[in-house]
């Protein structure tokens, strides 16, 4: 990469092999080879489980317009003075309770790069130098405004978009295209770009799915009495207002169950991290696994579709606080089947979906 800067002085990092235009004056800047970006993006991490780098990443993320949509006269008072002055001490713990400390990152962002550089690795294999592949995080770093960059002053003349939500809601699939949309407006020269739609029935995430529960069922004495598939939740009022969320995790579920060839009382369907006063989505996934029990389920597993790579909630929510409700309840054998991370199967399955949304483009 060559250093350079732009007129306002903005750092520009120039790829090896970029030329002036046919015709053009020498002092012309220099192109570098056009070729088409895979940007893949996650939620987001904090940098640290520490008070103000837990701090600087709740603020970003609960200010969200789409995540938490009440009156910012009512909402940033209470959010400043109240909710981050003691929530970051208590999400840092359940962070710190998790954390990779041998690379001094959380396990999404981990997991991400292994993701990234497992389908980095497919796309090249498949189209060579005509594609770059990285990923950024709507909340924290790499930012999604610092890839678009990179990937322009790259040579990306087309961007392909890809959130890493398999069901589209207001509050994680259009927030990032949001964010990406931001970065966009940044930029003089902005290449042309596709957004991926939600993937909730693709029919090889259904069987990536489908094979980590047959591989951890076939891994077990004796079968679960149920499998809880437990999406993050979202208010109930945002299902009213048009969000599809809860039909495409409904979906998801259903198809899920007829790959496995079960029937309806196998799975159940419900809805964790409810934050807030109001009502959300319901089942909520800490109460039904505690019901679960109480009526005589006391083997069950507990898979969460909606995560395309563990993270807090999966890890920390449903492995310690979910599986101590089930417990508490009289549960007996509980049973967290990881997110399909960078299992082959699952990049099969996003590699499918990023060559369909390729096409025409390479």
């Amino acid at each position: 990469m060559l250093d350079a800067r732009a007129p306002d002085g903005t750092p520009m990092f120039i790829e090896e092999g970029a030329t002036c235009p046919v015709h053009a004056p020498d002092d012309h800047p220099k192109i570098p080879p056009a070729k088409t970006g895979v940007l893949l993006a996650n939620l987001g991490t904090p940098d640290g489980y520490d008070y103000w780098n837990m701090r600087r990443y709740l603020n970003e993320f609960l200010s969200d317009k789409r995540v938490v949509d009440y009156s910012a006269w009512i909402w940033q008072p209470l959010l400043q003075a109240v909710i981050l002055t003691k929530r970051p001490f208590s999400s840092g713990a359940a962070y710190k309770s998790i954390w990779n400390e041998d690379a001094g990152e959380s396990p999404l962002l981990t997991i991400t790069k292994a993701q990234v550089s497992k389908i980095r690795d497919r796309l090249v294999d498949a189209h060579g130098d005509k594609v770059m592949v990285d990923f950024c995080m709507r909340y924290g770093n790499p930012s999604t405004r610092s890839k678009v960059r990179e990937m322009i002053q790259a040579g990306c003349t087309r961007i392909v978009f890809f959130p890493l939500y398999p069901q589209y809601a207001g509050a994680t699939t259009a927030t990032a295209n949001d964010q990406f949309f931001r970065a966009l407006m940044a930029e003089k020269w902005q290449p042309s770009v596709r957004t991926v739609p939600a993937y909730f029935e693709h029919p090889s995430y259904i069987d990536a799915l489908a094979k980590s529960v047959e591989r951890a069922y076939g891994a077990m004495e004796t079968k679960p009495d149920v499998l809880v598939a437990s999406y993050h939740g979202v208010p109930q009022r945002y299902l009213m207002e048009g969000d599809p969320y809860h039909c495409q995790c409904q979906k998801t579920s259903r198809l899920l169950k007829e790959r496995l060839g079960w029937a309806d009382t196998d799975i159940v369907t419900t809805f964790q991290s409810r934050f807030g006063p109001e009502e959300w989505l319901k089942p909520y996934t800490v109460e039904e696994v505690a019901r679960l029990a109480e009526h005589g389920k006391k083997r069950i597993a507990v898979i969460a579709p909606a995560f395309s790579a563990d993270c807090i909630e999966t890890l920390e929510e449903i492995n310690e606080e979910i599986r101590e409700s089930f417990e508490e309840a009289g549960g007996e054998h509980f049973t967290y089947i990881p997110c399909l991370n960078e299992d082959d199967a699952h990049m099969d399955a996003l590699v499918e979906v990023i060559e369909e949304n390729l096409a025409g483009w390479v």
